[in-house]
């Protein structure tokens, strides 16, 4: 699996392809037409739509584009699906010199994740990925491992031993690293970034449940997203305003609806078998990296240690579903719902 899939979505409440609201501009003595432009497009194994409000159709485009780029650049470096990105590099030789600031600065990053949630989120955790994957791929038993081979590949999981030295990245012995917990959410950083960056102050950015929102809709008022209800998934357990933060959800829904199901996307790398603790985990952050790595290692941890770590990071709030269907939210998650 290239990057994290969401299994449940968050409803594109917020998502309006033609919007129209009016601006006096003091300079000119203008009113100005501030339009919502809006592109989707398939990338890193998701859909991701892209929104600017702005005045000018060919700015508009413009700035989509260069935001796109940002997504796409991020793409050709991570992919470890791709022969020929600098992460697949990595895990190929061991070690690779002079690459681009922007995956170390993501693999130093993850270590602050892992650091935090006490080992619940490591971006080490690809052998047992490549092990559950050989299992059920044609040719393999269709079981899941045995104690043993997954004791054995536990052994080369350890955040600890990707060692940077400036722009040169090295392994330990046989380790393969994956950034499928925080390269989306990065992506969508880099393009809110460039959309900032040309002028942008209002609009969004969406891949497949990791969402970043800045500024406020044409009409003033906030994004509104809507967290999906497993049981209908044209309904919400809730709906959240946001205004310059960003909003991401792992899970499995198929526990909600089928309690033998064993498998989840997600593996705990501390005991190298699916997490099952919870349906999903849905984290708001100022940052969309923030927002997909503490997903991801609230969804390990489970209830209790998922918001105790919450609730001692600053600025972070969360919303879960457990196994048993009960809603839990962290003391400040309150604050973003509508009333």
């Amino acid at each position: 699996m290239r990057y994290k899939t969401v299994a449940i979505g968050l409803i594109a409440i917020f998502t309006v392809l033609f919007m129209i609201n009016y601006a006096y501009d003091q300079n000119t003595d203008i009113t100005v037409e501030q339009v919502s432009y809006s592109q989707t497009r398939s990338l890193m194994d998701t859909t991701v739509t892209i929104s600017v409000i702005d005045s000018n159709e060919t700015h508009a485009s413009e700035v989509i584009e260069r935001a796109f780029d940002r997504m796409y650049y991020v793409d050709r470096i991570m992919n470890n699906y791709d022969n020929k990105s600098e992460l697949s590099i990595l895990n190929e030789e061991g070690s690779v010199r002079d690459v681009d600031y922007e995956l170390v600065y993501v693999i130093n990053r993850s270590r602050y994740y892992s650091e935090v949630s006490g080992g619940a989120f490591d971006i080490s955790i690809q052998p047992v990925l490549d092990l559950w994957a050989s299992k059920y791929s044609p040719g393999g038993t269709y079981e899941e491992p045995t104690p043993e081979e997954i004791n054995e590949t536990l052994i080369l999981v350890n955040y600890s031993a990707v060692m940077l030295e400036g722009n040169n990245i090295t392994l330990g012995n046989d380790m393969k690293i994956t950034l499928g917990g925080v390269a989306k959410g990065y992506a969508v950083d880099l393009a809110i970034e460039s959309m900032i960056d040309d002028g942008i102050d209002s609009g969004f950015v969406n891949a497949g449940g990791d969402g970043r929102y800045i500024g406020t809709k044409p009409d003033g008022t906030q994004w509104r997203v809507g967290l999906q209800n497993p049981e209908k998934s044209e309904d919400a357990v809730t709906i959240i305003n946001v205004e310059n933060m960003a909003v991401a959800t792992s899970g499995n829904y198929e526990r909600y609806f089928n309690d033998t199901a064993r498998v989840s996307h997600i593996a705990d790398p501390r005991t190298g078998y699916p997490s099952q603790n919870l349906i999903s985990s849905t984290i708001i952050a100022t940052s969309a990296m923030d927002a997909d790595a503490f997903a991801t290692a609230v969804f390990i941890l489970g209830e209790k240690d998922g918001m105790d770590m919450i609730e001692d990071v600053d600025g972070v709030e969360c919303l879960l579903i457990t196994t048993d269907k009960r809603i839990i939210r962290s003391s400040g998650f309150s604050g973003y719902e509508m009333n």
